[in-house]
C-alpha cells in the first residue's frame, strides 16, 4: 500500500476522534442564546436520521426560519437544540434524550449521535429549540451484529433535478412499510441552473426554477440545499426512513473527478478552473453536503478532503459499503467526450475508488460473513456498449481495469452474492456483472441494478429509439426502463427480488405509482431473474 493510501485510511480510522474533538472545542468558545425567540416556524427543512447502528442512529436537523436568506435567517449565536426518541409515537415512553448545539459555523444543523437503543427495532424523534417543537420522524435501528433477521427491505434512489418535476416518487417513497433504510446514491441537489423557458439547453423546460445561478460559495450550497429539503414530498421521505446518503457529482460539479473540476482546461471546457480555486469550491461544496445529511460528525469534511466511504451491517444477513466513486478517481480519459474508447481508456492502473477504498473494500467483504454484501455506489458499473461503438467516459467503462480488479477481487474471495447499487444515468437497467463483459460465456460475478431518477431529464418516455440496440450490444442487460421512480429491494438469506417503482410523470403532481419491472437474484446464484 502506498503512501498515500496509508493517509488515507488513517484518516478514516482517526475521523470519530477527530469529529468529536473539533466540534467540543468549538463550543467551547461559542456565545450561546440559551432561550431563543423565532420570528418565524425554525424547522422548515423538517427532520432526517441515518447511518442506523444496532444501538442508535443519528438524528438531523437544521434551524432556517427564513430558509433561503443568509444563514437561514438565524442571528450569529449557537441555539441549544433538544431532542428526544421514544418507543412510540405519542411519546410516552421516551428512550434517549439529549441537547446538542446549531451552531452559525455550521449551518444551524444538528447531528444527534444517539446510543443507547435497542437493535431492529423502530423509533419516533423530534427536537426543540426555545418554545418550537419539530415535525416527528420515525427511524429504525439495524439487527444486532449476529441477528438473523428474516427480512431486510431497502429504497435505492438520486438524482432529484428540482427544476425537472416534481419529487412525487419520494412521496410514494414515504409511504412504503417497514423500510430498514434508503440509500442515496447522490445527486441531492444540482449545481447549475437548467436552461430557460424557450431556450437551449440541457434537460426539459424547468417546471420549476432555483434560486440564483449556479454555485459555488458555501453560502449558495446551504441556499440550494434548503430549496430542496423545502419539497414536501422529499421531505416526508426523510422523516419515514432513516437514510445512507452519499453523494455523486452535482453536491460540487458536473463531473469532476478527484481534484479536476468539469473546466478541466479540456476539448469540452478548454477555460481552465485550476485545481487550487477547485478545491475552494469542493470545500464549501462538502460542507453544505454534510451539514444537510444525517451523518456522523466523523464525516465533517478537512478543507476540500472527506471521507463518506464507510460500511454498516444488517445483522448476519447483509453488509452495505457504501462507496465514494468521485474523490479518489482519475480525471476522465477521452476529454470525457462519449464515443469510442481512445488509448487512455486502456491504461492499466486506471482508478475508480482509489487503492485504499478498494482495498479497503475487498478486504472488508472478504471478512463480513454476512449473506448478502451490497456495494452502494453511483454510477454504472456494467458495460453498456452505445450506438456505434460508444461508451460513457464519466462510467466504470472508461476504467476497465479498476472494473477488472473489483470483479475479480469479488470472485477470488468466494462472494457468491455480490449486488452493486448505481444510479446517475437517469434511467433503470438489471444485468449482470460478468468477469470479461466482451464474453457471453463469461461467468457473472455479481449482480447490478441501476436506479432511475427521481425527476432528472423530465417526464421519461414509454420507447427510447436506441433501446433496442443497446440491449443487442449488451446481452449481460436483462431490463431497461426509462421513467422516474426507484428500486424497492426486498431481501431474505435464500434471494433478493428487487421492484422497479416509477411514476408516468413529473411534470406536474400526484401522479400513480407503477411496477415497471420485478427482477430476483438467487442466492449463490449472481445474475438477475425475471420475478
Amino acid at each position: 500500500m502506498d503512501s498515500t493510501a496509508r493517509h488515507i485510511l488513517a484518516l478514516h480510522r482517526r475521523g470519530l476522534l477527530r469529529g468529536a474533538l473539533g466540534l467540543a472545542a468549538l463550543a467551547a468558545a461559542q456565545p450561546v442564546r440559551a432561550q431563543p425567540v423565532f420570528g418565524r416556524y425554525p424547522f422548515r427543512l423538517g427532520v432526517a436520521s441515518g447511518d442506523p447502528l444496532p444501538d442508535g442512529v443519528v438524528l438531523w436537523t437544521r434551524l432556517a426560519p427564513d430558509p433561503l436568506a443568509p444563514l437561514g435567517g438565524m442571528p450569529a449565536a449557537a441555539v441549544p437544540v433538544g431532542w428526544e426518541v421514544a418507543e412510540d409515537d405519542r411519546f410516552a415512553r421516551i428512550a434517549a434524550r439529549g441537547t446538542e448545539l446549531a451552531r452559525p459555523e455550521l449551518g444551524f444543523s444538528v447531528h444527534a449521535e444517539v446510543g443507547g437503543l435497542q437493535p431492529g427495532r423502530p423509533y419516533w424523534y423530534r427536537f426543540r429549540a426555545g418554545s418550537e417543537a419539530s415535525p416527528v420522524g420515525r427511524t429504525r435501528t439495524a439487527p444486532a451484529p449476529e441477528a438473523a433477521p428474516a427480512r431486510l427491505r431497502f429504497i435505492n434512489a438520486g438524482c432529484q433535478h428540482l427544476e425537472h418535476g416534481w419529487f412525487t416518487a419520494w412521496r410514494h417513497a414515504a409511504q412504503e412499510e417497514e423500510i430498514d433504510f434508503v440509500f442515496h446514491y447522490g445527486d441531492y441537489i444540482y449545481e447549475h441552473r437548467g436552461r430557460l423557458p424557450g431556450q437551449p439547453g440541457w434537460g426539459p423546460s424547468p417546471v420549476r426554477t432555483h434560486a440564483g445561478e449556479e454555485v459555488h460559495t458555501l453560502e449558495d450550497y446551504r441556499r440550494r440545499y434548503a430549496e430542496y429539503h423545502m419539497d414536501a414530498d422529499l421531505m416526508a421521505a426523510q422523516a419515514a426512513h432513516p437514510f445512507l446518503p452519499s453523494f455523486d457529482d452535482h453536491e460540487v460539479d458536473n463531473n469532476w473527478a478527484g481534484g479536476i473540476s468539469e473546466e478541466d482546461g479540456g476539448r469540452r471546457f478548454p477555460t481552465l478552473v485550476p485545481p487550487e480555486v477547485f478545491a475552494l469550491r469542493k470545500q464549501a461544496a462538502f460542507q453544505a453536503w454534510w451539514e444537510n445529511m444525517p451523518l456522523r460528525h466523523a464525516a465533517l469534511p478537512r478543507g476540500p478532503a472527506i471521507t463518506a466511504f464507510r460500511r454498516l451491517r444488517f445483522g448476519r444477513l447483509a453488509e452495505v459499503h457504501v462507496l465514494d466513486t468521485r474523490s479518489f478517481r482519475d480525471d476522465q480519459p477521452c476529454g470525457d467526450v462519449n464515443g469510442p474508447a481512445c488509448e487512455t481508456v486502456a491504461r492499466p492502473d486506471a482508478q475508480m475508488l482509489g487503492a485504499a477504498q478498494e482495498g479497503w473494500l475487498l478486504d472488508g467483504m472478504a471478512r463480513s460473513g454476512a449473506t448478502w454484501q451490497v456495494l452502494a455506489q453511483q454510477v454504472m458499473v456494467m458495460r453498456r456498449e452505445l450506438p456505434g461503438g460508444a461508451i460513457s467516459m464519466d462510467k466504470w467503462d472508461a476504467y476497465p481495469a479498476a472494473r477488472a480488479r473489483l470483479l475479480q477481487g469479488i470472485r477470488d474471495r468466494g462472494l457468491a452474492n455480490a449486488v452493486v447499487l448505481a444510479g446517475d444515468v437517469h434511467n433503470a437497467w438489471a444485468g449482470s456483472l460478468r468477469l470479461d463483459p466482451l464474453d457471453e460465456r463469461s461467468p457473472a460475478v455479481a449482480t447490478e441494478f441501476v436506479a432511475s431518477s427521481i425527476t432528472s431529464e423530465g417526464d421519461g418516455s414509454e420507447t427510447v429509439a436506441s433501446t433496442a440496440e443497446v440491449l443487442r450490444r449488451n446481452p449481460h442487460i436483462a431490463f431497461f426502463n426509462n421513467r422516474r421512480g426507484y428500486t424497492l429491494h426486498d431481501v431474505t438469506a435464500g434471494r433478493m427480488e428487487v421492484t422497479f417503482r416509477a411514476v408516468p410523470f413529473v411534470s406536474r403532481p400526484d401522479a400513480a405509482r407503477e411496477d415497471r419491472g420485478r427482477f430476483v437474484v438467487e442466492a449463490g446464484r449472481p445474475g438477475v431473474t425475471p420475478a
